[in-house]
């Protein structure tokens, strides 16, 4: 008769997936998956579990991992994750969980950053022009999309403004267009979620056509103000 797998082989588990690339560590999920519920002991204290990933790793994980980790179904390692969530909300805790599309990730709360820079190193901030806001909200709301999309847009070229925001790390590559020349394909990352505070694109508010209109227009204006000077 088959032994039921204990708590440390999952957590052996999770970190033979931290320590692998993103294509390998697909496959061990998927294989994970195909584990009968039978064989999987869920964790005796769930919540426990749950908070040391999250700190261990320090980015955000996948649900996928949360529920294998604490040999749950993904539902029910859902709604643990809400229950933790809601007692990080009282004034007297320092750290809260966030959700990002399907992930989750532990961070401190803005209550706390003063105290915090005391002891710790400020991060780098980065300013947002109105021509690197025009840019990022096309991606936003148009992604995936190239950069001649972006550009056909705007009316300008864009290729300090996608590289910035790739440096900021708030837009990313995620692919390449199947056409001549297959363009590169760029779309909003973890980071865009976390700095305007939402938990996935759909809570982003309706941008109407007409704003893409100004956003050329104002590129016009930029352009003929600089030939002016």
């Amino acid at each position: 008769m088959d032994e039921q797998i204990t708590n440390q082989e999952i957590d052996d588990l999770l970190d033979e997936m931290i320590s692998v690339e993103s294509g390998d560590e697909e496959e061990l999920i998927e294989e994970a998956e195909k584990m009968p519920e039978e064989k999987i002991k869920p964790a005796k204290y769930p919540e426990a579990v749950i908070e040391a990933v999250l700190f261990t790793l320090g980015h955000s994980v996948d649900l996928k991992k949360l529920s294998l980790a604490v040999g749950m179904g993904m539902d029910e390692t859902k709604a643990v994750i809400r229950s933790m969530m809601k007692k990080y909300e009282k004034n007297d805790r320092g750290i809260k969980i966030i959700e990002l599309e399907d992930s989750y990730q532990m961070c401190t709360k803005d209550s706390v950053f003063e105290n915090l820079m005391r002891v710790a190193s400020a991060p780098k901030n980065y300013t947002l022009t109105d021509t690197l806001l025009e840019t990022l909200s096309i991606v936003a709301y148009k992604q995936p999309v190239t950069r001649l999309e972006i550009e056909k847009i705007r009316g300008v070229s864009c290729d300090h403004a996608v590289n910035k925001l790739i440096e900021y790390n708030l837009i990313m590559e995620l692919g390449r267009l199947d056409a001549p020349g297959r363009p590169l394909l760029f779309g909003t990352t973890e980071n865009f979620l976390r700095a305007f505070g939402v938990t996935s694109l759909d809570e982003l508010p309706i941008l109407k056509q007409e704003r893409f209109e100004d956003f050329k227009k104002e590129a016009e204006e930029e352009i003929q103000l600089r030939l002016d000077i």
